[in-house]
């Protein structure tokens, strides 16, 4: 047909017919099998979620001493900036901007307590709403049946609605209560979590072959403070916390187009002394300098990107005459390998893990696939041969040069599985 000859021009059959034709497969047993959750656990933080935002509505209205709409926009720029004559912030076309990154700057600034609580309703209204999407999916088998998209993204990374799984949250404690809610379902022990160990770094030594990268994942040492220890030209025990924090942010910004200007904003340091930072790394990491400018220029000759496999991404806005749109595509093109790598990996590792399980005739299975991360019911009795097999089969999913570093962990909830 058409289309076959058109993937086979574009260099693209082998990643249709090995990847994403076995992964359609694998992604709807996944769907109908879906996750058990604990439905009343749900429910009791739902209404602690609502009481917290009542709570704090109430706090908001007693900093100013009087009642208003804390979600009305109109009404928050009337008692921030008319009555409290709090410092101004970014100029819209309704007055003053009054998202969560003004609220967050002008507490900064000002340390008030209604904005304390303002920054507080926002964090649990939407941590409210996630879980109450969360009760409306349960369905009558008492699990949650979420749809897995291979066609959104454009990197190649699986999306997921009804409901949303990749976005519950992990940073923060309460999110992780969220997860506390993710058990094990009927004839199943424990939930087994794995995922990839900084895997887009990984990608980055591999893509750019730079030496001294590689040798930083090499020593198996702390790869952030390794880095740091070499551009700050101090030993690596006497790398402080902010120092790895400061590489860490570049390192990983590098891969998404991060400019000195928006580094100095993360780092809360002056765009010189980013820029001086930036200098400083390229000038270790030669191979990472000469990868990022090489990737965009090829791109811009033939018009896409590609991953490990062969997955491209096409970028026609990178010859566009308006520079904006012309500098998003060139992001896309430095974060669309690095991205879409990690997304071909952990899909080969799916696969390899399911004709695992299955060749060794083990019933527990595979639930999920979160960005980095697969999560597995267990039978008991299998933790042991099914850690040992999740391990080995994402471990050797694709041969980078820095390789694949797995971390897992065995637990009664989705929270208490995580390592």
């Amino acid at each position: 047909s058409a289309l076959t000859r058109e993937l086979a021009d574009r260099g693209l059959s082998e990643l249709f017919t090995t990847m994403e034709l076995p992964i359609s497969e694998l992604l709807s047993q996944m769907e109908s099998v879906g996750v058990a959750v604990d439905r009343p656990a749900l429910e009791k933080l739902a209404q602690f979620f609502e009481k917290e935002v009542d709570k704090e509505t109430k706090a908001a209205h007693d900093a100013v001493g009087h009642e208003f709409n804390v979600a009305s926009p109109k009404q928050l720029q009337v008692v921030l900036f008319d009555e409290l004559k709090l410092p101004k912030t970014k100029k819209i076309k309704t007055g003053y901007t009054t998202d969560a990154e003004a609220l967050d700057w002008l507490f900064e600034k000002s340390g008030h307590p209604l904005l304390r609580s303002l920054l507080r309703i926002r964090e649990t209204k939407k941590l409210g709403t996630t879980v109450e999407g969360l009760i409306t999916e349960i369905a009558t088998d008492g699990r949650i049946h979420t749809h897995f998209q291979q066609t959104v993204a454009a990197t190649g990374r699986l999306s997921s609605t009804g409901p949303n799984l990749q976005n519950i949250p992990v940073r923060s404690e309460e999110g992780r209560t969220i997860r506390e809610c993710f058990i094990a379902g009927k004839g199943y022990s424990a939930l087994l979590t794995a995922d990839y160990s900084q895997i887009e770094m990984r990608i980055m030594a591999h893509l750019s072959n730079d030496e001294h990268l590689l040798a930083a994942f090499e020593s198996g040492e702390d790869l952030h403070a390794t880095i740091a220890a070499e551009i700050f030209g101090v030993k690596p025990a006497d790398v402080d916390p902010e120092m790895r924090r400061q590489i860490k942010a570049m390192s990983y910004g590098l891969a998404y187009g991060l400019s000195s200007y928006g580094l100095s904003a993360q780092l809360d340091i002056t765009p010189p002394a980013a820029q001086e930072l930036m200098d400083k790394y390229f000038q270790r990491f030669g191979g990472i300098r000469d990868y990022l400018t090489t990737v965009v220029d090829q791109a811009r000759k033939v018009g896409y990107t590609e991953t490990v496999m062969g997955r491209r991404r096409y970028l026609p806005d990178l010859m566009h005459d308006n520079r904006q749109r012309r500098e998003v595509a060139e992001r896309m093109a430095l974060n669309a390998p690095i991205q879409g790598s990690a997304a071909d990996i952990i899909k080969m590792a799916m696969l390899k893990v399911q004709s695992a399980i299955e060749k060794e005739n083990l019933k527990s299975r595979l639930l999920l696939q979160i960005h980095d991360e697969l999560i597995l019911e267990v039978v008991s009795g299998e933790e042991e041969v099914l850690s040992t097999l999740v391990r080995r089969e994402m471990g050797s999913a694709y041969p980078l040069r820095a390789p694949l570093d797995v971390s897992a962990g065995i637990g009664q909830t989705w929270n208490q599985a995580a390592h």
